[in-house]
């Protein structure tokens, strides 16, 4: 296993990796691999240190550079881990990579997002605004003060990972494992939990005999909740796995069918 003397990466390369997440994080987003772009880019310079030869670091860039969605204050824990597996394995570490990545961008993103998506941002924005009507800029100010401040906070995460995953590779390869996939059960049960609350989709059909009407979203309910929701990303999922299918088309053809089905009054 790794030791100080064998190391490859220096801690001037784990801070060239850090910073370049840290200042462009969001650079290349896109629908259909989220974050991989920022997250290869900030790994690069690791990754050419990590794997002189050419062939294994394509192989390891094509790996970086698939699916990777987190939130983005926690991502460079998941990156600094990433890279004291890479360190210790090498080209062997891509199916550990690969599995790391699955199972714990979904319970950070679950973490990271509510904490600093959604709990900072209305307390601060609440403060902001109320002495904000009151003609006091500090609650902004203290905002801005803030926002620093959080920047700060996470630049030692890679390095804290970076130490964490030394140790998971050497004396705790089972429990990274047990860890690994219990964060993707978690992840699967936090998106199907999702389902019904953002997915929203009934069926508006009645069938009325007198003063008896029967309301078929009410059927449905009965039989299983949510269920339209359910079939609607249960189709998604389906033709996300077709030839030459990508969620960009997924997106489109989710949308013509809504247009399509809402004016034949199938959907609502």
């Amino acid at each position: 296993m790794n030791s100080d003397t064998t190391k490859k990466l220096t801690k001037k390369d784990l801070q060239r990796v850090n910073w370049r997440y840290l200042l462009a994080g969001q650079i290349g987003w896109n629908y259909e691999r989220m974050m991989s772009i920022a997250y290869t880019r900030a790994m690069l310079p690791a990754l050419e240190k990590l794997y002189p030869n050419k062939s294994e670091r394509k192989e390891m860039l094509e790996t970086q550079l698939q699916f990777f969605n987190t939130g983005p204050h926690l991502a460079t824990l998941i990156m600094g881990i990433d890279l004291a597996i890479e360190e210790d394995e090498g080209i062997k570490s891509k199916d550990t990579i690969i599995g790391l990545k699955t199972g714990l961008m979904g319970p950070f993103a679950a973490i990271g997002d509510s904490l600093f998506g959604a709990i900072i941002p209305t307390i601060m924005g609440s403060v902001a605004a109320y002495m904000g009507l009151e003609g006091s800029p500090i609650g902004a100010i203290m905002w801005l003060i803030l926002s620093i401040a959080i920047v700060f906070l996470r630049y030692p995460l890679l390095f804290i990972g970076y130490k964490q995953g030394t140790k998971l590779v050497s004396t705790m390869s089972d429990t990274l494992k047990a860890i690994t996939e219990s964060a993707t059960l978690l992840g699967i049960t936090v998106v199907g939990a999702l389902i019904p609350t953002v997915v929203s989709a009934k069926m508006p059909l009645e069938y009325k005999s007198g003063d008896v009407v029967l309301k078929m979203q009410d059927m449905l309910d009965q039989i299983l909740p949510a269920m339209i929701p359910v079939l609607l990303v249960a189709l998604a999922y389906w033709l996300l796995g077709l030839k030459k299918m990508n969620s960009t088309r997924v997106i489109w053809f989710m949308m013509i069918l809504s247009i399509i089905l809402y004016n034949l009054h199938l959907l609502g």
